[in-house]
């Protein structure tokens, strides 16, 4: 084996320890930008939508999404690069912050639809209410001319 195989053998393992480190880097960055659980446990407001207001913003996973970007991004290199002896941890890794935002941002969507649905609902409850109010008072009033 000559002198330069040596080297480039040496530069690759070390290049591929630290595509290993970036790895694992970017998804504890991701996973540490990810809403804090206590954050969306506990809102306080004054009214309904204050609290899913609140909670939908707790629930925006802001940076946590680049920092998987970037995991993924090294992991994809490292993969193609034949750079990993054993990749399937920094894989199954990935897969779960994954998952986690796929529930994240369903829950997300869930929550902006209800606060979009409830001040429809407070109307058209008001609405009926008032409705309900002046059937009332026809009724009494017919009631009281009837007497």
């Amino acid at each position: 084996m000559s002198q330069t195989t040596l080297d480039d053998d040496e530069l690759f393992t070390e290049a591929a320890s630290e595509m290993r480190e970036d790895v694992e880097s970017s998804l504890a960055d991701a996973r540490a930008a990810l809403p804090d659980s206590d954050d969306i446990w506990d809102v306080e407001a004054d009214n309904t939508l204050g609290v899913l207001n609140a909670l939908r913003s707790a629930l925006d996973i802001g940076d946590a999404a680049d920092h998987l970007r970037d995991a993924k991004k090294w992991y994809t290199m490292g993969e193609k690069a034949d750079a990993f002896e054993d990749g399937e941890d920094l894989a199954e890794e990935i897969e779960a912050v994954e998952e986690l935002f796929g529930d994240i941002e369903t829950a997300h969507e869930q929550v902006g639809d209800l606060a979009s649905t409830i001040p429809q609902l407070r109307s058209a409850l008001e609405d009926a209410e008032s409705t309900d109010d002046e059937a009332d008072a026809d009724a009494d009033a017919d009631a009281e001319a009837a007497a």
